[in-house]
């Protein structure tokens, strides 16, 4: 989605009193639990309704784009192969990329966490005796606070990509992997600008646009360094791929004389071949697109003779946790993700509290998973239950990320690492203690019966205190039943007569097998695959 687009989706039309809303700071990463942060999210009017706008605009587009190349299905599970060999045979592909990396005139740099990385790109910075650097969009640089660092050795960092651009003149953090600036209106941009740059400005997209670009225009000419992420690296020539949509990837990384990439060691494909396929998937997953503004292709510093591209290409490879994840059954699979944010346009927790309420730099399922395993420690433990699990994240995935099962995974894995509050496992002790025997559970559905009688209007239970206070502060709690199911059966029973009865006999004699209950969900086949070979024909290398 280009910038200019970005700004004109951040003011929905029902949002226009939202205009004179001061400034919100954004949750600081961390800080706080996800509970506290969702609970401020959910009194913000304004923040869901440009949430929900811009997310539906967005499926909308993606499943417009999907339909429009056909075999949507075919091609997910092409990039899914692709994406699961890559990363199954990491080591050779990595191996092969920096190898080909070098040859091109590349100097590679391997990085262990996100402080060895900001610590390699300050050096390189300080090398060149950069004062400004110039930046594209880098969800890397985000995860190793990299502006912060180069801030320290009083380095100025601009993002040139305009909804980055925004959000850094607010200081907070991108709230969308695609969209950084979706909870922004266009009066609260304009007084960010209006303050940058010393001038009165209208609402008008064209306006801000023109702003903004007059001003990135100085920063591009002038800048000592530039840094951009990486899309897609492609091992069997060392290339770097950027897909941008406003030009600002190829400016950073052709205009200065040093261009820096940050990238993890996840983000490399085979072949020049498999591109096609992420090429098709990205633009469509991410924006609708069917293919971006821009698809720029880096092999190595500027060569004699060539009139453009920077004179040091300077390329540094995360693992910070990464490389923890291979080999694990469980976690493998994130590794494929692609960044296109689709998981968080059609979650419905996201959709609801935003992206700064994960309090991470990886927002929606994707950043619930990826967050406690970069980070392995009882900072984001709390993410995993910031999904109502209901699969809606693994349908929209282009590379098919089983995402929802990897957060039960996570819930398991807090639970027998004792991450849980006392008054949770108290509950859920007492939970099986009652549920396991059927005396215990009969007397303690009467009991709930009798008890819950104060608190029922029109069938609903109204708890707003007590245990359940959680639960019904912002959804309805269905009262049981004055007569449960297991009393009435009989009565069904004989109602139905000996044909009815014989019937629900032969329903009880066939069971769903689990085989066919996941495919059903997932709408797959129970033991297969779809066709190998792909909508880009021909079975993948290797």
């Amino acid at each position: 989605m280009s910038g200019i687009e970005q700004v004109r989706e951040v003011g929905p039309a029902q949002a226009g009193a939202a205009e004179s809303v001061a400034m919100r700071p954004a949750a600081r990463p961390g800080a706080g639990g996800v509970q506290a942060r969702a609970r401020a999210a959910l009194q913000d009017e304004f923040l869901r309704g440009a949430v929900r706008f811009t997310t539906d605009r967005l499926r909308g587009r993606k499943q417009a784009a999907a339909e429009e190349l056909g075999r949507w299905e075919e091609w997910r599970e092409r990039g899914r192969q692709i994406r699961a060999h890559t990363v199954e045979h990491l080591d050779y592909y990595l191996r092969q990329f920096v190898d080909n990396l070098r040859a091109a005139g590349a100097k590679v740099y391997f990085a262990v966490d996100a402080h060895e990385a900001a610590e390699t790109v300050a050096g390189i910075v300080r090398e060149k005796q950069g004062r400004l650097v110039v930046k594209s969009k880098s969800m890397v640089s985000e995860e190793i606070h990299l502006n912060h660092r180069l801030a320290e050795d009083g380095v100025e960092v601009v993002e040139t990509d305009l909804g980055e651009y925004i959000i850094q003149l607010v200081h907070e953090a991108p709230s969308h992997i695609i969209i950084p600036a979706i909870h922004k209106t266009r009066g609260q941009i304009r007084d960010l600008f209006a303050a940058a740059g010393g001038e009165d400005l209208s609402t008008e997209t064209r306006d801000l646009a023109a702003f903004a670009r007059r001003t990135l225009r100085e920063k591009f000419l002038a800048a000592d360094v530039g840094l951009t992420g990486c899309n897609f690296g492609i091992a069997e020539t060392g290339s770097i791929v950027l897909f941008t949509n406003e030009g600002n990837g190829r400016m950073v990384s052709t205009l200065p004389r040093t261009h820096i990439v940050t990238m993890g060691m996840e983000r490399i494909i085979p072949a020049w071949a498999d591109l096609e396929v992420m090429a098709n998937l990205l633009p469509r997953s991410a924006t609708g697109q069917k293919l971006t503004a821009y698809m720029t292709v880096i092999t190595g510093p500027r060569r004699q003779g060539e009139i453009d591209g920077p004179d040091e290409l300077h390329v540094v490879i995360l693992d910070n946790g990464r490389s923890a994840q291979l080999g694990d059954p469980a976690f493998q699979p994130v590794l494929h993700c692609i960044r296109c944010g689709a998981c968080l346009n059609v979650c419905p927790v996201y959709r609801h509290i935003g992206g700064h309420a994960y309090g991470s730099v990886y927002p929606g399922p994707i950043g619930a998973v990826l967050s406690p395993l970069l980070r392995d420690g009882e900072q984001y433990a709390d993410l995993p239950y910031a999904s109502s699990l209901c699969g809606a994240c693994f349908e929209a995935c282009p590379v098919k990320i089983p995402l929802h099962d990897m957060l039960v995974h996570l819930r398991q894995r807090n639970v027998a690492r004792g991450w849980v509050k006392p008054a949770e496992r108290a509950a859920f002790g007492a939970f099986r203690a009652v549920f396991a025997h059927l005396g215990r559970y009969r007397l303690a559905m009467r009991a709930a019966r009798i008890l819950q009688r104060p608190l029922v209007r029109r069938g609903r239970m109204d708890a707003r205190v007590g245990p359940l206070r959680g639960w019904t502060q912002s959804r309805s709690f269905p009262a049981l039943a004055r007569q449960p199911f297991r009393e009435r059966f009989p009565a069904l029973v004989a109602e139905l007569g000996p044909a009815g009865a014989a019937g629900m006999e032969s329903a009880k004699a066939r069971p769903i097998g689990e085989a066919h209950q996941q495919a059903a969900m997932r709408g797959g086949q129970p033991n297969g695959v779809s066709d190998p070979a792909g909508p880009a024909g021909g079975e993948h290398r290797g």
